[in-house]
């Protein structure tokens, strides 16, 4: 995969237009995808790069995202204009592929849902979506259950992620993104099929 020559060319692009902060949560999110693809048998490199650039768009403004997202025709529901940072992930999808020129769909459909997530999930793209959520700098009551959990299920660690976010997001009075409700529905019907 070229992906290896090219690691240090996504690297300082983030560098340049990320803040540093973000750079190092990147950077640790690549760690633990690395790692959990070794634990549950997917590619590495295709985590790892998924992992590298899933926050490849979030140094775009509002603005900036709501207008590449009509430019990459992504469909804007009312939930992703009322937040429009959540678009960094649909965005950095499109950004990655049209930018970077990653073509490969298994890391471009991870970035693409790694933040509300998705029904249809491979596990790369649960990988991603909890790497993301659980990074060695994340500090939040209920990480360590979850970092317990997430070495034995991807999916009972995605829904218990989701739990504690919606917990957040109740007690904050935002509002719920339709999709991060789709996942929980599907993978609460998938465990209990198990």
């Amino acid at each position: 995969m070229a992906y290896i020559n090219n690691r240090e060319i996504y690297i300082s692009f983030l560098e340049k237009h990320l803040s540093k902060e973000r750079v190092l949560h990147t950077l640790a999110v690549e760690k633990e995808a690395i790692f959990l693809a070794e634990r549950y048998g997917v590619d590495i490199c295709k985590a790892s790069l998924a992992a590298l650039l899933h926050d490849c768009a979030k140094g775009f403004s509002d603005e900036e995202l709501v207008e590449l997202a009509k430019s990459y025709n992504i469909p804007l529901s009312i939930w992703d204009l009322s937040s429009p940072q959540i678009l960094h992930a649909p965005v950095g999808s499109m950004f990655a592929r049209e930018y970077f020129g990653i073509k490969d769909g298994d890391i471009l459909s991870a970035i693409w849902k790694h933040t509300t997530g998705d029904k249809e999930m491979s596990t790369l793209d649960k990988i991603i979506f909890i790497a993301d959520y659980i990074e060695y700098n994340r500090n939040f009551p209920g990480i360590s259950h979850l970092r317990e959990i997430v070495k034995k299920d991807l999916n009972s660690a995605i829904l218990f992620a989701i739990s504690l976010t919606v917990s957040y997001i109740m007690r904050n009075n935002f509002v719920i993104h339709p999709k991060t409700i789709e996942v929980w529905n599907h993978l609460i019907k998938e465990v209990k099929e198990i």
